[in-house]
């Protein structure tokens, strides 16, 4: 009877978890579950700042997109040095610097000497090394795991990617709703000294190949002819582009959202983007069971048409708990479709340039995400434009991209794949 029970037991962790059983693979799971949640709640927080310093929802923007815009920039470099040096040695880095920034931050918030400016100026900072760890992330999940876990692996770790959201959200909600926004900041660098912790502790070495006859800039740019001379990877990436900037680019939004339309006050934005990352968790982590190709291609689809319908419903509800549904929608939809962006991308490429076309990929996500929040931010303060306007055109914008993206021939090999493909893939 025991074992029986046990065995019921252990059924999901096999299916679900199975990557979590390696040591090193947990121990940056944990370190990156710690700076995802922190660096949701900065922008949460660093919003509200914004707000309350100057009063113009322009500002709440570019702060926002001084957070993002870094991906455009520092990503090539960084999946350039997480393929050239030891990949362990870079992130442990990116997680010191953040370390000292966030020290930094919460100390001149306590004090009362910072402005928009040093603002902006923190945020581009805090962006740039949040970047860096994200695409060294991404580079050195496969090198953690037997090859046969991969698609475990990945979805466990964008798990973390998006179900920190829920955790950000938690901590900025709990901390500000209680004890004001000045200790949010010390929170988050409480987390990000947990994540260097664990980054110190992972064990595995690996890097990528450079090509000794192309040079320092032919290597760098390495990445970038990779993926634009594989159309299915070239096609994933634009597809995301798409979906990052007309779905995802909330988060200028939802501090509006929440004081103006659900009369929530600053601090509900924390609570939106709590639902968020709470429904993207449960998406990533049930994605980590689903096996075969022809089963996750559907669900990309499916995913990517249903992406658009929460910001709908977020924009057109006045009713918190319908507003909180929605944002769960959004999450469950959005981070699903991530999921399996990541995992397709990081099955089919090489793990020589691994960390140079993860860098691609965040140059092409990060810009979208960075231009489309100060775009949607700027638009709110046009007289006859309100932010749940802005929020429903982008997803039902995305919902014909989608339909239209059936009339790509690579795509279509995505959402359909035949067994022979996917046998060979």
């Amino acid at each position: 009877m025991a074992n029986s029970l046990g065995q019921a037991l252990s059924t999901p962790f096999n299916r679900f978890l199975l990557a979590l059983e390696h040591k090193d693979f947990l121990t940056l799971w944990t370190a990156n579950l710690c700076a995802g949640s922190a660096a949701w709640a900065l922008i949460v927080s660093r919003a509200v700042l914004a707000d309350e310093y100057t009063e113009l929802y322009l500002w709440v923007g570019v702060v926002t997109f001084a957070a993002m815009i870094p991906r455009v920039f520092s990503t090539v470099i960084t999946g350039f040095l997480a393929d050239r040096f030891n990949r362990q040695t870079v992130l442990q880095w990116t997680y010191t610097l953040n370390l000292a920034h966030n020290l930094v931050l919460a100390a001149l918030v306590m004090l009362g000497v910072v402005n928009i400016w040093i603002l902006v100026v923190l945020s581009l900072f805090n962006g740039t090394l949040r970047s860096a760890q994200m695409t060294t992330t991404q580079s050195l999940v496969p090198n953690l795991v037997p090859r046969e876990l991969l698609p475990n692996a990945v979805a466990l770790n964008e798990a973390t990617q998006q179900g920190s959201r829920f955790v950000g959200g938690l901590v900025a909600w709990l901390v500000a709703n209680y004890y004001g926004i000045e200790p949010v900041f010390w929170a988050c660098s409480l987390l990000y000294a947990i994540g260097l912790v664990q980054v110190a502790r992972i064990a595995t070495r690996s890097t990528g190949v450079m090509d000794a006859r192309r040079g320092f800039l032919g290597n760098l740019v390495s990445g970038f002819s990779y993926v634009y001379s594989r159309p299915p990877v070239l096609a994933m990436i634009l597809i995301v582009l798409g979906h990052c900037s007309l779905t995802m680019s909330y988060e200028a939004l939802l501090p509006v959202i929440a004081q103006e339309k659900l009369a929530a006050g600053e601090e509900g934005a924390g609570f939106l983007i709590m639902g968020v990352g709470f429904g993207a968790l449960i998406t990533a982590v049930w994605l980590a069971g689903v096996q075969g190709d022809r089963t996750r291609g559907m669900l990309f689809l499916i995913f990517g048409i249903t992406s658009g319908l929460g910001p709908i419903i977020l924009a057109i509800s006045s009713d918190p708990w319908i507003s909180l549904a929605a944002t769960i929608a959004m999450g469950m939809n959005q981070g699903g479709f991530m999921t399996i962006t990541h995992t397709v991308i990081q099955t089919i490429v090489d793990d020589s340039v691994r960390g140079r076309v993860s860098g691609v990929y965040s140059f092409h996500v990060g810009g979208s995400m960075a231009l489309a929040n100060a775009a949607n931010a700027g638009l709110v303060d046009v007289s006859f434009l309100n932010a749940p306007l802005v929020l429903s055109v982008g997803g039902a914008a995305f919902v014909v991209a989608m339909f239209l993206s059936l009339t790509n021939k690579p795509l279509r090999t995505i959402y359909f794949p035949r067994p022979a493909v996917a046998a060979a893939a």
